[in-house]
């Protein structure tokens, strides 16, 4: 079992380097729309700290890197016309890779930090 976790994990890896092509389609004036709006939270939900799943939580918390990722990857890439993706990995081949800051977290956090002060607001008014 460990065996198939790993090569899942893997894979995983391979799909999670497409986000640095999905980072460059959203800049690119040539993506379409929807496959900007799908790379965008493909990118997002990345680089977010905090998981749908936390990883803490066994088995489980791989359930979102191994299905929703994947997914994700997929069908934002599958929305992105064959040659302006081959353009976008020759680019980053050639280019320096993204740097991964911690700003990035912030508006993802800000959103959650919203949604808890709504649930407490929700509950606690009695």
């Amino acid at each position: 079992m460990t065996e198939f976790l790993k090569k899942i994990k893997s894979k995983v890896k391979e799909l999670k380097k497409e986000t640095f092509v999905l980072a460059h389609a959203v800049a690119d004036k040539r993506t379409p729309v929807l496959a900007k709006i799908f790379a965008a939270m493909t990118v997002a939900y990345l680089l977010s700290p905090i998981d749908l799943i936390p990883d803490f939580i066994p088995v489980l918390g791989l359930l979102d890197d191994i299905v929703l990722v994947p997914v994700l990857i997929k069908t934002t890439v599958s929305l992105i016309p064959e040659r302006l993706l081959d353009e976008l990995r020759t680019r980053i081949d050639s280019d320096e890779k993204l740097q991964k800051k911690w700003y990035y977290a912030l508006p993802v956090i800000v959103i959650y930090l919203l949604l808890l002060f709504l649930l407490y607001k929700t509950f606690s008014s009695k």
